[in-house]
């Protein structure tokens, strides 16, 4: 799914009403199946982003489409049948403390199922081969029938992203996919979101504040500063004096030296939240 931007400006939701944008005009077009890397500092504006492209978010200014369609001028039926064929994954993921693993990854197949089936598999999933499948890509093969609240923060972000495996998406919204993982887990993560999109077909769109492996994983850098667009360029041509621009008075975040969280550590149960399909 092909996405273009024109001119977007967007407040983040949380946001006063006389607060500055989060998005002041952005523009950008991103191909089908492309890969794309959102990098920028803390306050940059990269969650609000995601928020618009996945229709979760109406701009303030400025017109989206998405596989040639502007969301915001369909009726309520098709915006619904277009938020079906995107997957948005929070940098906390939605997952219900006390459900099993199972049911919160054969979750991510419900914008494809009836009601009657959606309401069936909370009580008997179905198809638990492809929900360990996804698991074991993640390194979580062994934790199909644990309880949520029984794992850690780690965990729990890789459960949310083995969900896309089996989503009927064509685009994936993905946001600080890394902020709870070590090196090891993060690299695997990230290995499989991409091979699995570039086998699928599926445009990848990920922000990340790990730059280096922005750069490692994706061919398509773009850096955000502010709510705007300070480049966007092929990675190989993201060099360090465009990071140090893109990055200057948070060099801290560039280094690494300020970790968003401590990594597959235990910690409490992540709030339930609804997510827009």
């Amino acid at each position: 799914m092909d996405i273009e931007l024109q001119g977007i400006s967007a407040r983040h939701p949380a946001a006063r009403a006389d607060a500055a944008p989060a998005l002041r005009a952005v523009g950008l077009r991103i191909g089908a199946c492309e890969q794309v890397a959102v990098i920028g500092p803390s306050g940059a504006g990269k969650t609000t982003l995601l928020q618009v492209m996945a229709c979760a978010l109406p701009p303030s200014d400025g017109q989206l489409r998405l596989g040639g369609q502007a969301p915001w001028d369909l009726p309520r039926a098709a915006l619904q049948q277009l938020r079906g064929r995107l997957f948005l994954a929070p940098q906390v993921p939605p997952l219900p403390p006390r459900q099993r693993v199972v049911t919160a990854v054969l979750a991510g197949r419900l914008p494809a199922m009836g009601l009657w089936a959606s309401l069936r598999s909370l009580v008997y999933p179905d198809n638990i081969p492809a929900a360990h499948a996804a698991l074991e890509r993640f390194g979580l093969g062994d934790k199909l029938f644990d309880r949520v609240d029984r794992l850690s923060g780690g965990e729990r972000q890789r459960v949310g992203l083995a969900r896309a495996l089996l989503a009927p998406a064509r685009l994936w919204l993905v946001d600080e996919p890394l902020s709870a993982l070590d090196p090891t887990h993060a690299r695997q993560a990230l290995a499989t979101l991409t091979d699995h999109a570039h086998a699928q077909g599926i445009t990848l769109v990920s922000t990340l504040h790990q730059v280096d492996m922005a750069l490692a994983h994706f061919p398509r850098i773009i850096g955000l500063r502010e709510g705007t667009v300070v480049f966007d360029l092929p990675a190989a041509a993201v060099t360090p004096e465009r990071l140090a621009h893109l990055y200057d008075r948070f060099e801290h975040e560039l280094r690494g030296d300020a970790p968003d969280s401590t990594a597959d550590l235990p910690d409490p149960p992540a709030p339930v939240a609804l997510q827009c399909r």
